[in-house]
């Protein structure tokens, strides 16, 4: 990688900055999912109820959804030095306060302030990573950030289940301090401001609509799995998030200098791109749900054992990430994605058919093809987007496609739990079943809770197709890393022929 220049025309170690930036944006992004299987325990120490400690989760979400948006305008105005120093603090300040939290409020707090850290550190590293390396480069740079993205929050429930068998809940945050500590300190020497900035005031009516908008919609849907689509709270929520986001796009394609711009979608290789990476998220993050829900209410394993089913799936997803962008360099997307979501949906169907005593091995080996294809799919169709767009609107473009894909898994889980919920529902024998055959009673509601789950993979599978078919539409050539590639060498061309004047 050796060194490269940054705006202020210094030469810096981009290895030395690369490893820093995915070091601190995987303990970052680690924290989306290190709390799920550590509800139950963090339900006794503060005798908390199942949907007060979900807030944990939720509002980690609900923030972090509402801050990527942000980080475009925040990407354009503060140096790319002193953001990520200040999201790392921003972090480090969350993650003390949920390590000492006393009380169930102060741990809350302490999750919406990590939630604002991750929210602007994890399109930063994307935008970075898509800056600081030529077009043809891209493929094998968005590989490297595809590792933190999607292995850590996939380890997370393994990792999290083992630390709560063997140490306590606190040690969940206690091992992530002195890690994000040491990335804050080496940032003041490591770090460079590598983005161009420039003055633009902060559009206050853009962030209110935002905030708004994506807050009501993200909390609306992950309202469904316990309220239903029926209730007051999720229609009402729903339709103000439905208002308010159309209200701010509006704003957004009527101003000069817009606070997110919309007009990435004009591109019709980034919108095909953002499409396919949002339902392939919708896929993904649905099923990692349900997979775990199954194994311990159906199959009777424990937090730690279910988690450690889907770490195969992790890492294989770890591995291929770079292995992808490296081939994606070489091939481009379409083949790619093509396969990839071939690889999925074959993944997915046989989970339709699970049965009480279907072999864990199995599922373990069916889970690591679907984040084999995942792999495939998703940094190569975002990188491909990404080069359709001119370097200034990139960090639009990140922020844009990390909004969509946060609204996404969202709807995606919302869709298969409260399909899970409603089927087993309709199908649980009759109550008065209970006291007159115990027994043909605990039968017919392990087949009713079998039926839900057959059929939220039946709608997994239904994403699946779809995205299958959107893959076909990507170009087949890498054509947007040629196009990047000759703009750049005309700007150099355009440079030099300025110089010698």
């Amino acid at each position: 990688m050796g060194n490269a220049i940054d705006t202020n025309g210094k030469s810096y170690n981009r290895t030395l900055l690369v490893v820093l930036l995915l070091i601190g944006t995987f303990c970052t992004v680690l924290n989306q999912t290190i709390l799920s299987t550590a509800y139950p325990t963090l339900m006794k120490a503060f005798d908390v109820s199942t949907s007060t400690v979900q807030w944990l989760t939720t509002g980690f979400l609900l923030v972090n959804g509402i801050m990527i948006p942000i980080s475009a305008w925040l990407l354009t105005t503060i140096s790319s030095k002193w953001l990520y120093i200040g999201a790392m603090s921003t972090f480090l300040v969350g993650t003390i306060l949920c390590w000492s939290a006393v009380s169930f409020p102060m741990l809350l707090i302490g999750r919406l302030i990590q939630a604002v850290g991750v929210g602007v550190s994890m399109p930063l590293l994307q935008t970075l990573m898509l800056t600081i390396f030529p077009a043809n480069k891209r493929g094998t740079a968005m590989g490297l950030a595809g590792i933190v993205i999607g292995l850590a929050p996939a380890i997370g429930p393994t990792l999290s289940g083992w630390v709560i068998d063997n140490w306590t809940w606190r040690d969940l945050f206690g091992m992530i301090i002195p890690i994000v500590a040491i990335v804050v300190i080496a940032s003041f020497w490591i770090m460079r401001s590598v983005l161009e900035t420039h003055k633009e005031p902060l559009d206050i009516l853009s962030v209110i609509l935002s905030t708004i908008g994506f807050g009501s919609m993200l909390y609306g849907f992950s309202s469904v799995g316990d309220d239903g689509w029926g209730s007051a709270i999720v229609l009402s929520t729903l339709a103000i998030g439905f208002i308010f986001v159309g209200l701010f796009i509006w704003r957004q394609l009527t101003m000069k200098d817009p606070f997110l711009n919309f007009r990435v979608y004009k591109s019709k290789e980034f919108t095909i791109s953002a499409i396919l990476s949002s339902v392939v998220n919708m896929a993904m993050v649905g099923v990692e749900m349900v997979i775990p829900l199954y194994l311990q209410m159906v199959k009777g394993m424990s937090a730690f054992h279910s988690g450690l089913t889907l770490l195969a799936g992790a890492l294989m997803m770890g591995i291929m990430s770079p292995i992808t962008g490296r081939a994606f360099d070489r091939f481009g997307a379409k083949r790619l994605a093509t396969m990839g979501m071939f690889l999925l949906t074959i993944g997915t169907l046989p989970f339709v058919w699970i049965t009480k005593n279907t072999s864990t091995l199995y599922i373990v080996l069916l889970y690591a093809v679907r984040m084999f294809g995942i792999a495939m799919v998703m940094m190569p169709t975002t990188t491909a987007g990404m080069n359709a767009l001119p370097l200034n609107m990139i960090s639009h473009g990140t922020a844009v496609n990390n909004t969509q894909r946060q609204v996404a898994s969202s709807v995606g889980t919302a869709i298969l739990i409260s399909v899970l919920t409603n089927v087993t529902k309709g199908q649980m024998p009759a109550k008065h079943v209970l006291t007159t055959n115990p027994l043909s009673y605990a039968n017919g509601a392990i087949n009713a809770t079998l039926s839900g789950y057959h059929a939220a993979f039946w709608i997994a599978v239904g994403f699946c197709v779809v995205a299958l078919v959107v893959a076909f539409f990507m170009k087949g050539s890498n054509h947007s890393v040629h196009l990047a590639d000759k703009n750049a060498q005309q700007e150099n061309a355009e440079a030099t022929e300025g110089g010698a004047a």
